[in-house]
């Protein structure tokens, strides 16, 4: 048994690895600058945890959400490993106190936020550091092609020059083909090197349903599906209303938002994680870090702007390898919220200028001053006192931090979140008319985002195609099949077709159909080596499924053609 083995087994008892953990370990240990993509629930602590467990000197490990960092420090301590968590919000005496820990070598484990990098305290404790390996979590972060940009993960790559020989291990849940690239890019990786597991989940069937009442068809979806079950919504106060509709006609529920105190979030976590409460209706503030394997259900009943924020809410279900089913619940507004979902995150740049100048009245801060001060920040009372709504002020602030004119961090404390938000001026305050909204920040992550937008609509809206299908193809997996199990692969199967006999029907028919508009359906007969019930449920399944077939008058047609 080799030394991995060994550690793996003696820390946390199991007796081989999962698939691709051992190469990307393998990999970390020659040197090699590595990025692993996993699914959710695919094991990626254990990549850097294990060879860092190998070897001399202490690991740095770069996320961005705290009660992560929380938790795998609980984790890692619980079972005997010294870890310990620095992050924007903490006392200046506290980091400084454990900064010097580590460089006298008491903790193996070091896990900061990404804005912490960048201070000057921080950078110099890190040159005193024995860094075996830098580990980036969450690391679709870097890229300003991801869904979920975030600028203070560049200052990664500058931290790379304090550490020659340090081989970083990136690490991300989904990332599309252009993600993959970027990130290894920015990492400044010395070569090429993706390790890639599939993003493929057969145990997971993925389902979209039209629904006029969203909570009654959850609770008889609920009432049809057993065991513990998320539902995912967009706001605080649907998690509330829904939790109470759950419980009004019998089914344990609770809600989880990011508005609850710290002490409230991790009694509601617990009593679900030991199935005291069945369901869990909750904003996207639950999950990350949550490893509770035997989640039967999850449940959408608001999309997100994306399919990578999807995939990874989704795939929470059944990280046991069991049956587990992955719902989408919507109604006919729901395009329309997702279109109004890009207005609100790109405001007009005249609203993102005059947030900017009110804050330089509520501080206030004088022309050309200002810079790295940190001012103390409420969204509530920002916006009644300078007469935004908050949801405005948020996205405005957001697109200044990305133009590089301020930070803007939000941190939970032991009562409630954000219990302090800070904005921190990054350039000397200018006059809002010098403000600069480069294309970059603005007009090409719009585009970006209607794009992926675009993309959540067509997953919802398609039936035509497996919805496994669908998401691989998104994530670069081009060459897959049918998964069987999601509802359009069930409707098929329910006409009394097999996916493979569907599948072929279909491709012969586009052959045929390739250079006409239409043929006689009397002549499909002659034209393919299936029963006459077969071509028919075919025909019939394209011309209800997908518009740009139509069966009228006995002719079958194409109007386009289909695309993959």
């Amino acid at each position: 048994m080799d030394v991995y083995h060994k550690i793996l087994g003696k820390y946390w008892g199991y007796p081989a690895f999962r698939p691709l953990q051992e190469d990307i370990i393998r990999s970390v240990c020659a040197g090699k600058d590595t990025l692993g993509l996993m699914p959710t629930g695919g094991g990626k602590s254990i990549t850097f945890q294990v060879p860092a467990l190998a070897m001399e000197g202490i690991c740095l490990v770069v996320t961005p959400l705290i009660a992560l960092m929380r938790d795998q420090v609980d984790n890692l301590r619980r079972v005997g490993i010294k870890a310990t968590a620095v992050y924007s919000g903490m006392e200046y005496q506290e980091i400084a106190a454990e900064l010097e820990s580590c460089v006298s070598g008491q903790y193996k484990f070091l896990y900061v936020s990404p804005e912490r990098l960048a201070t000057g305290f921080f950078k110099e404790k890190l040159r005193a550091m024995n860094v075996c390996i830098l580990v980036v979590d969450e690391s679709h972060c870097i890229s300003q092609w991801g869904y979920d940009f975030r600028p203070s993960y560049l200052h990664i790559a500058d931290i790379r020059e304090q550490l020659p020989g340090v081989p970083v291990l990136a690490l991300t849940a989904t990332a599309t083909p252009e993600v993959v690239d970027e990130i290894q890019e920015r990492l400044l990786f010395k070569e090429k090197n993706v390790f890639l597991k599939s993003f493929a989940r057969p145990n997971l069937a993925y389902i979209v349903r039209h629904t006029d009442n969203k909570q009654y068809t959850l609770s008889y979806i609920l009432g049809k599906v057993p065991g513990t079950a998320i539902v995912y919504t967009r706001n605080r106060k649907q998690t509330k209303d829904t939790a109470l509709f759950l419980r009004q006609v019998g089914i344990s529920a609770d809600f989880f938002h990011a508005g609850l105190s710290r002490k409230e979030k991790e009694i509601r976590q617990q009593r679900w994680k030991n199935n005291e409460c069945r369901v869990i209706v909750t904003t996207n503030a639950f999950g990350m870090g949550i490893d509770k394997p035997d989640v039967r259900l999850v449940v959408h009943l608001d999309m997100p702007g994306s399919l990578e924020e999807y995939f990874q809410e989704a795939g929470r279900a059944g990280r046991d390898s069991r049956k587990a089913f992955a719902v989408v619940l919507y109604t006919d507004i729901d395009n329309f919220l997702l279109k109004k979902r890009i207005e609100n995150e790109f405001p007009e740049k005249s609203l993102i200028r005059q947030v900017y100048g009110s804050l330089e009245k509520y501080y206030p801060i004088q022309e050309e001053h200002g810079k790295e001060v940190i001012h103390e920040f409420s969204m509530v009372d920002f916006s009644s006192t300078c007469g935004f709504f908050p949801l405005q002020v948020y996205h405005a602030l957001n697109l200044l931090e990305l133009s590089g004119y301020i930070e803007y961090t939000e941190e939970e404390d032991e009562s409630t979140f954000p219990a302090t938000a800070r904005i921190t001026y990054t350039h000397p305050r200018l006059k809002k008319k010098d403000l600069v909204i480069p294309p970059s920040v603005y007009e090409e992550r719009r585009e970006r985002a209607k794009k992926r937008i675009e993309k959540v609509k067509e997953y919802m809206g398609r039936e035509d195609i497996c919805r496994s299908r669908l998401l691989l193809a998104y994530f670069g997996e081009m060459d897959t099949k049918d998964c069987g199990c999601c509802d359009i692969c069930l409707s098929k199967n329910d006409s009394g077709l097999t996916n493979r006999d569907f599948n072929a029907i279909r491709d012969r028919l586009l052959e045929l159909l390739s250079d006409r508009q239409s043929l006689p359906a009397s002549a499909l007969n002659e034209s393919l080596p299936f029963t006459e019930d077969k071509i028919v449920a075919t025909v019939r399944f394209l011309a209800e499924h997908d518009e740009r077939f139509y069966f009228k008058d006995g002719e079958i047609g194409m109007r386009g053609r289909l695309s993959f």
